[in-house]
């Protein structure tokens, strides 16, 4: 048993030398606090833990690099458990008693705007690494997400396309919180623009943790006889599974009524049948299935990772989009550190803009100097029998974020921004 135990042991220490994770000898006080705010648990955890572990790998990978400015970086792990008011909570903690440097985390619209007055309050600065509906722009934040531009206005031009099916009517279906309805309220005047009539678009919510969708689906195959119709999901967390579940169940196949989801990647179809789901669609700025040197670099370092650390079902490990936009902010943030040599927030804050990092995107994105967003490329990608994506559309190059949609009224001045 001991031997048994030893050699496990032993090759979990092997792994780690091959992937460029042996721990290197620092000092104790030469250290600076990480943290890392995710959900662990509830309904946000099939979409958050992964962030974490990802977050914990790039950790692993800058210290077995030598650290920060010759420091190690030392990882503060919470769980707000998919509970708003207890982001805000886990913040505080994370900024006043962790005295952490940074902290990466949030996926819900919902939790950053729970603990944006905390940030500001105590002047903490927060990564944030998943696709949102803009309207914002926080001196405390970097947006390593997309904006709407970036995802979802490409997106339903796709789906207007003749590549994309030439749709005439749009059922717009997410989860009842600011993200989906903002997202929705731009999407509508978009579509308002190119002449798509209210009549033609439908608009349904459904709470959180939300598994019936039997009902809805019935409801979209019956719009859909009214015309060519396509499907806009912005459903977030563990919803996705039964929702998807369904459109199989119902025989709602992408050849009748796409779906394009901004919000489902590798992540959350390893739990899903993804057979009956061919076809159907999803826009994102990063999928695992995009090829070049820097991407299949990331990809096997997350599944030597995975495996080294025995992560749950590790021989199945995927990449994904938010989780590229968490490995690539600790990495600027790392760069940022280092030009204005301190962590003081003001000074990173000042070295950020501008920043470069070659992605596994395919490109060398940039943090935009003016407002605190990545430019990044935008990829269409069609869902396939094993859960990956085939990219079906692509940006010619990284797209510069609008944080403020021109489809939103009031927002003429904020242009520039």
């Amino acid at each position: 048993m001991k031997r048994r135990l030893a050699l496990k042991q032993l090759t979990a220490v092997s792994l780690l030398a091959m992937t460029g994770w042996m721990p290197q000898v620092f000092a104790a006080e030469d250290t600076i606090k990480i943290g890392i705010l995710h959900s662990l648990s509830g309904t946000m955890a099939i979409s958050e833990t992964s962030l974490k572990d990802v977050a914990l790998m790039t950790i692993d990978e800058i210290n077995a690099n030598g650290g920060v400015m010759g420091k190690k970086l030392e990882a503060v792990v919470v769980d707000p458990a998919s509970n708003w008011p207890l982001f805000a909570e886990k913040s505080r903690q994370l900024l006043s008693q962790d005295k952490v440097a940074v902290v990466f985390g949030c996926w819900t619209s919902v939790s950053r705007k729970s603990v944006l007055p905390v940030f500001k309050e105590l002047n903490g600065l927060l990564f944030y690494p998943v696709q949102y509906e803009g309207e914002e722009l926080e001196k405390n934040v970097f947006y390593t997400g997309a904006a709407p531009n970036q995802q979802a206005i490409p997106a339903v031009e796709y789906l207007m396309s003749e590549d994309g099916g030439g749709a005439k009517r749009f059922v717009l279906l997410g989860t009842d919180y600011v993200y989906p309805r903002t997202t929705n309220k731009i999407l509508r005047a978009f579509l308002h623009s190119k002449g798509v009539k209210d009549s033609d678009i439908d608009e349904v919510y459904t709470p959180f943790g939300h598994s019936d969708y039997q009902t809805i689906v019935a409801n979209i195959k019956k719009f859909a006889t009214g015309g060519k119709t396509a499907v806009i999901s912005t459903i977030n967390g563990d919803s996705n599974v039964p929702f998807y579940k369904e459109l199989g169940n119902a025989g709602l196949k992408a050849t009748d009524v796409p779906v394009v989801a901004f919000s489902v990647g590798e992540e959350e179809l390893r739990g899903v049948d993804t057979k009956p789901l061919v076809g159907h669609l999803a826009a994102w700025n990063y999928f695992q299935s995009v090829k070049n040197p820097v991407n299949e670099e990331f990809i096997k370092k997350w599944k030597a990772y995975a495996k080294a650390k025995n992560l749950p079902n590790s021989s199945t490990v995927v990449t994904n989009d938010p989780m590229e936009a968490t490995y690539v902010g600790i990495h600027m943030w790392k760069q940022a550190v280092e030009q204005a040599k301190t962590t003081d927030v003001d000074k990173v804050i000042a070295a950020m803009g501008g920043q470069k990092f070659n992605a596994p995107d395919g490109y060398t994105i940039e943090m935009d100097k003016t407002n605190h967003h990545l430019h990044k490329p935008v990829y269409i990608g069609e869902i396939k029998a094993d859960g990956q994506f085939n990219v079906v559309w692509k940006s010619k190059g990284p797209i510069r974020a609008q944080p403020w949609s021109p489809y939103i009224p009031g927002n003429e001045s904020k242009q520039g921004l």
